[in-house]
């Protein structure tokens, strides 16, 4: 039978072999690029672009909105049997097995506490919407992810959340572990959904280590972690004490040591698990977020905002922060890293009679004032931050960046 050159029987062409890159982090991609796309049940095809101008076919996990069913808050939840076994935070599974589709523009509103980042972020993500841009806001405060701590992290409800979805609230109970890595997971799972929507994204919060993981693409996958080591170091600090551990660190890590704030004990914990995996070694170099992205930083003069601090701790106790710390400790082990967050062991010692209300609120303050000074330590390292004064209207100029991050869809 004779044959037509370059085809196969019948005429038929044969197929061309293109070769085509994998996607990774030069393919355009955002916050994971260059981890593998998995098979795994429950996950959502996407689409990666690639050099040849095609697009090939890739799993992204498909995550939920990260407020709490129903719109209730965490004590309103029953109390639960826990089975004899440790507790996983919620994450996408497998570990490396980030989004990569293409991710939103992302706004990051940082800074102290107490300045009002998460009603910055819900006012613009309003006034962004009317514009036809679709915007979803991402808490990065490290313990806003858990359960029931709503008073003491001035976790926004509902009502205050004013309809605009938010991510990165209620993902784990207190005696559940929560890493960096597991923030980077949850992020990743929500990014890609909002970008093939065309919206923005506003990363907002005080956790500078969350921030940075995202918007500068940390490599959290790089950062060496094993569960065994990490009770076993979070048990040897609840017993000996955050300054035991410290002292540990610096000798052991000194260079580790000097990027982590050794009076938090969650940090601390982290950090002696990856020196007791890795020694002192080097953190991962930033890989970058992979679309457009700007930093607002909101603050106010020192003397102003002890005095906002101590107008929100009054406010938070009369709100009942003791009753849901009494709550919480009627269900969880106070000396979980959770009740790290300020305004628990105030609470408790106020509820046990040590000391009365008026003192438990001018200690909430003024670890609150101490904080905010590691704070701004923190993010004077970041670069490219705008800094807005939060006591003027930071509104309009955070606007008008974050409409210069996305086209507007005016009918």
């Amino acid at each position: 039978m004779a044959r037509t050159r370059g085809r196969g029987p019948r005429g038929r062409r044969r197929p061309r072999t293109i070769a085509r890159p994998r996607c990774g982090a030069g393919a355009g991609t955002g916050a994971g690029a260059g981890d593998r796309g998995g098979g795994e049940p429950g996950r959502r095809a996407a689409r990666c672009p690639t050099a040849a101008g095609r697009s090939r076919t890739v799993r992204a996990y498909s995550g939920q909105q990260a407020g709490p069913p129903g719109g209730r808050r965490g004590l309103d939840r029953p109390a639960r049997p826990r089975p004899d076994r440790a507790c996983r935070p919620v994450r996408a599974p497998g570990r490396g097995d980030r989004v990569t589709a293409a991710v939103p523009p992302l706004l990051v509103i940082g800074g102290p506490t107490a300045t009002g980042k998460t009603a910055l972020a819900i006012e613009v993500a309003l006034s962004i919407a009317k514009d036809g841009v679709p915007v979803e806001v991402i808490s990065a405060d490290s313990r806003q992810v858990y359960r029931g701590l709503d008073i003491g992290t001035a976790k926004p409800t509902m009502a205050e959340r004013r309809g605009v979805p938010h991510h990165g609230l209620d993902l784990v109970d207190p005696d559940q572990p929560f890493s960096v890595a597991d923030f980077a997971d949850h992020v990743a799972a929500v990014l890609g959904p909002i970008a093939a929507a065309g919206g923005l994204a506003i990363l907002a919060g005080g956790t500078g280590f969350y921030l940075r993981a995202i918007a500068r693409g940390l490599d959290t996958t790089a950062l060496p972690s094993d569960a065994a080591v990490r009770a076993r170091v979070e048990a040897e600090l609840t017993a000996s004490g955050v300054a035991a551990g410290a002292t540990r660190l610096s000798t052991i890590a000194p260079s580790l040591a000097a990027r982590v704030d050794l009076r938090n004990p969650r940090r601390v914990a982290r950090a002696l698990e990856i020196a007791e995996i890795a020694g002192d070694a080097p953190l991962p170099a930033p890989r970058g977020y992979g679309g457009p992205v700007a930093w607002l930083g909101l603050d106010v003069p020192r003397d102003v905002h002890g005095g906002w601090i101590r107008v929100r701790a009054e406010a938070q106790f009369e709100a009942g922060l003791a009753e849901e710390a009494r709550a919480l400790r009627e269900r969880y082990d106070p000396a979980l890293p959770a009740f790290s967050a300020i305004g628990y062991a105030e609470s408790w010692a106020f509820l046990d009679g040590e000391i009365d209300r008026e003192t438990a609120i001018e200690r909430d303050a003024a670890r609150n004032v101490a904080f905010a000074k590691r704070q701004r330590t923190w993010f004077r390292s970041e670069p490219g931050i705008e800094w807005l004064d939060a006591k003027a209207d930071p509104l309009p100029r955070a606007v008008e960046v974050a409409r210069g991050l996305v086209p507007t869809r005016l009918a």
